[in-house]
């Protein structure tokens, strides 16, 4: 009986033996807690691994406030965004939807042991850039030559960087106070100030602000530049013929805009109708295209000066435009020759050499000389000396024109062979010489017969 009950004691002191040993078994984590960077409105969650739990609670705290947010899956925090899940065995998972600025710090997962034991893991917001509207950006405006100053002011986590541009793409032109200027094509700062301001710098500016942490956000401010009229022509003298139709031009640089107005120049108003139509163009911020076209021109009634004026809350400018009738010529073929058939012999040159007549025996001679004579009365029909030339105009007519029409006189080209009558001259005088020189051997041969 003893022994059975010495048996049954000791079968006690080892169960306990046992059970000690297994409650010196202390939790453990498994893995790290992560650290997280999440965009703000995005949804995140920590995950916590402990083995040997056993009977040990998991709890949520975040670190930074103190608080407890949930004790194993039950929630302590009345934050609707924070929900806690268990996988039925050694993993818990703290979840925060929705994230938001405030939910960024330290968050610890802490297993209730004596001491505890304890894990951290952060999470950091990031929030996209954004821009106070702390001014308006529409009307700024200024004088030209005056000041004016932009101020962006940006939010975001991180801090974001301001940059300045012109939307058309254009330059930035900078001056200091000694009126120095720097032209760049972005400007960083929170504040562009814009000193001396030529009309050519208004339009639109873009503050740009940004992060890393999309999207990107931008603001437009106008800058208007304010000076009374200018106005140039390209053209004041404009020349067109009678029943067509003319546009005359005008280009206006105001702000604000003008109001722009045609008249006669003897100060008629003229008006949109069947006569006169009136179109403008906006080439940029600042300038305007003026057109008016008259329709079928009418000799005394249309041509004459046309005032194009302009008038803004600063001043008013007027330029006149002259328009002027033009005579058109006839078209002809271009390249065709026209000449004048009203020809006539004028006298010849006259020599003060005597032509020699011609002999009825010299037939050689005579042949020969009417040939020569033939030949170069053929050759120098249009011979130039003085008034004495067989003269024919030639008027060469190209196409129509808008200017009056001249004629070209062709001169005639002085011919390179002598004048007939020169080479009869020549002619006569060999023949006389060989006559001299027969009749010379004649009396030779006579004077030595006798």
């Amino acid at each position: 009986m003893e022994g059975i009950k010495l048996t049954a004691l000791l079968a006690v002191l080892i169960n306990l033996g046992s059970c000690q040993s297994v409650i010196d078994v202390m939790p453990e984590f498994l893995a790290p807690l992560e650290n997280h960077t999440v965009t703000q409105g995005r949804d995140v969650f920590f995950t916590c691994v402990v083995n040997h739990l056993q009977a040990y609670k998991v709890a949520w705290i975040k670190s930074d406030s103190r608080a407890i947010l949930a004790i194993h899956t039950h929630m302590v925090t009345h934050n609707p965004r924070l929900s806690v899940t268990h996988n039925g065995h050694n993993t818990w998972k703290l979840h925060v939807a929705n994230v938001q600025k405030n939910d960024s710090g330290t968050y610890m997962c802490q297993v209730n042991t004596d001491p505890m034991r304890s894990q951290m893991g952060h999470m950091v917001v990031q929030i996209p850039p954004d821009i106070m509207d702390e001014e308006s950006s529409d009307g700024l405006v200024t004088q030209e030559r005056g000041n004016i100053k932009l101020r962006c002011v940006s939010t975001g986590i991180p801090q974001p960087t301001v940059t300045w541009r012109r939307e058309d793409g254009g330059n930035i032109t900078l001056r200091d106070e000694s009126r120095e200027k720097l032209v760049v094509k972005n400007y960083d700062g929170e504040t562009l100030n814009l000193t001396g301001v030529l009309r050519q710098e208004m339009g639109t500016y873009l503050c740009i602000a940004s992060n890393g942490v999309p999207p990107t956000i931008s603001k437009r401010y106008s800058v208007q530049v304010h000076f009374p009229p200018v106005i140039k022509v390209t053209n004041q003298l404009v020349g067109a013929p009678i029943n067509r139709n003319v546009t005359i031009q005008c280009s206006v640089e105001a702000s604000p805009r003008a109001m722009n107005t045609w008249y006669k120049e003897n100060g008629d108003k003229l008006l949109p109708g069947p006569k006169y139509i009136m179109t403008e163009f906006q080439q940029n911020d600042y300038s305007w295209q003026m057109n008016l076209t008259v329709i079928n021109l009418e000799k005394k009634k249309d041509f004459g000066g046309y005032v194009c004026a302009s008038v803004n809350a600063l001043g008013k400018a007027e330029a006149v435009v002259r328009l002027q009738e033009l005579e058109l010529v006839e078209e002809t073929t271009p390249g065709s020759i026209q000449k004048n058939q009203d020809t006539k012999v004028r006298k010849k040159i006259q020599h003060n050499k005597k032509k020699l007549n011609r002999r009825p025996y010299d037939n050689n001679n005579n042949n020969n000389n009417n040939n020569d004579d033939n030949n170069n009365n053929n050759n120098n029909n249009n011979y130039l000396n003085g008034n004495d030339y067989f003269g024919t105009t030639q008027i060469i007519n190209g196409g129509g024109s808008t200017k009056t029409g001249h004629k070209t006189e062709r001169p005639l080209i002085s011919p390179s062979m002598s004048p007939p009558w020169v080479v009869l001259a020549s002619n006569c005088q060999r023949l006389c010489t060989s006559l001299a020189t027969i009749f010379f051997i004649i009396l030779l041969t006579t004077f030595h017969a006798l």
